[in-house]
């Protein structure tokens, strides 16, 4: 079920590196990502597929990871993204591109977690510098959001927000990572 899959797709940011995700299935989650709807059908982005180690490795340090961690500075060698998407807006189609970005990157993720694996979309990130490193023109693609995927080697859990109303995502002794959620009678209006 849909609602499975969704319960499922958390924010992972550690992985086993080691367990690389095949080209072709990367491949097959953009395709799947490519149908979706796109804000008065201009369809700008572009998708750049990274999942070669050494290329994974200059990506690595362009990334700001979870803020709400203020003592960690992201995932250690060995439990690092074993690929990333890198979505893409085409400058000549346009820059209308609305909300495609976070429609495309979520079916991805969703599509990701269907093959076994997951990920985190990753907003803070040095994106000329992403460019530079992708040898992207500057003056014909901009950098949306970058996708961070592969095999989780963390534990997810959602819990609901307490009495103070606090969101902030933590983890706890085990690294097992919580993230508070609204319940449904909190968001319905």
């Amino acid at each position: 079920m849909l609602k499975d899959l969704v319960n499922q797709c958390r924010s992972y940011r550690r992985f086993y590196e080691d367990v690389r995700i095949p080209f072709d299935e990367l491949k097959d989650m953009v395709d799947t990502a490519r149908v979706t709807g796109s804000a008065a059908n201009a369809q700008p982005l572009k998708y750049r597929i990274i999942c070669d180690p050494d290329q994974c490795a200059k990506v690595f340090p362009t990334i700001g990871w979870a803020a709400a961690l203020k003592d960690w500075g992201g995932p250690e060698p060995g439990e690092r993204p074993s690929a990333y998407i890198a979505v893409i807006c085409d400058l000549s189609i346009g820059k209308n591109k609305q909300w495609d970005e976070g429609i495309t990157s979520q079916t991805i993720m969703l599509s990701a977690v269907e093959k076994g694996y997951g990920g985190c979309i990753i907003g803070n990130c040095r994106r000329s510098e992403l460019l530079k490193i992708l040898n992207l023109d500057p003056d014909k693609y901009c950098v949306g959001l970058l996708l961070a995927l592969g095999k989780p080697k963390e534990e997810v859990v959602m819990v609901p927000v307490g009495e103070d109303q606090n969101t902030v995502y933590y983890r706890d002794e085990n690294q097992t990572h919580y993230v508070p959620k609204r319940s449904l009678e909190d968001i319905l209006i």
